[in-house]
């Protein structure tokens, strides 16, 4: 019997990297998960089965989309009881620089992406959970907003953002049956991060050294914390965030 056994959750950004396997550990446990993204979802769903995945298009900084893409979400599966709201720029974001050298389209495109697309996709997804009196939300945020790390000031922005955002959504929906979380993960060599070539070690290496556990951070390394929170053992938590990075920030 696993964790989430007829639970349905959606994965946002979960068609490679670390939304796969978010959205791999939810099926694992016995769950149904749908993937929303810009990418192409095809070959997630047909590697999790037809029968327990569904994918399509869904732009998480459009309203319209978001709308659309919970619907069939309604249509496929009837319900909705886990969102992981994890689709986010990080890895494309390029080499690091201080903030006021960042460029302000750019910021602006960071916090669309990191911060209203956690906005959208929750206010979309809400009343099904209100209308069932129980539901679990999962937001990405990073371990950099505790660190305030150098070099990529919107990105560090924005999931402090995420933060705060967690907390206030938890505080207003807490009467409804529904508890908000927030994992904040390390540096981790996801498929975007692993595309850098020579630039990995660079930047994993700090990571690595600064952990009590000092070795490099892998997708699978939270799939466990984020089965937890989307299920019945986390029913009396909420407005948490949960650090998962072998030991570099102690919150």
């Amino acid at each position: 019997m696993g964790k989430l056994d007829g639970k349905v959750v959606i994965v946002t950004g979960g068609a490679q990297g670390i939304g796969a396997s978010y959205a791999r550990a939810v099926v694992r446990e016995g769950g149904k998960v749908a993937v929303c993204d810009i990418l192409d979802t095809a070959a997630i769903v047909a590697e999790l089965g037809a029968d327990v995945a569904m994918g399509g298009p869904c732009d998480v900084t459009d309203e319209a989309s978001v709308v659309s893409f919970v619907d069939a979400v309604i249509d496929r599966f009837g319900r909705i009881d886990g969102l992981v709201n994890n689709a986010a720029l990080f890895a494309s974001l390029g080499k690091n620089k201080p903030f006021d050298q960042i460029d302000s389209a750019e910021f602006d495109k960071v916090l669309q992406i990191n911060v209203r697309g956690i906005f959208e996709v929750s206010k979309a997804v809400v009343p099904h959970m209100r209308s069932q009196g129980y539901g679990k939300i999962v937001n990405i945020s990073s371990g950099t907003a505790f660190k305030g790390t150098p070099g990529k000031a919107h990105y560090v922005a924005s999931k402090g953002a995420v933060i705060a955002l967690s907390r206030v959504m938890a505080r207003e929906t807490g009467k409804d049956g529904i508890r908000v979380n927030t994992v904040a993960p390390g540096f981790t060599l996801s498929e975007g991060v692993m595309e850098w070539g020579d630039e990995v070690a660079r930047h994993s290496a700090p990571s690595v050294n600064s952990r009590c556990i000092p070795r490099d951070q892998r997708p699978e390394d939270l799939d466990g914390a984020i089965v937890f929170l989307l299920s019945p053992d986390s029913d009396f938590i909420s407005g948490q965030t949960l650090a998962v990075d072998g030991g570099s920030v102690m919150n």
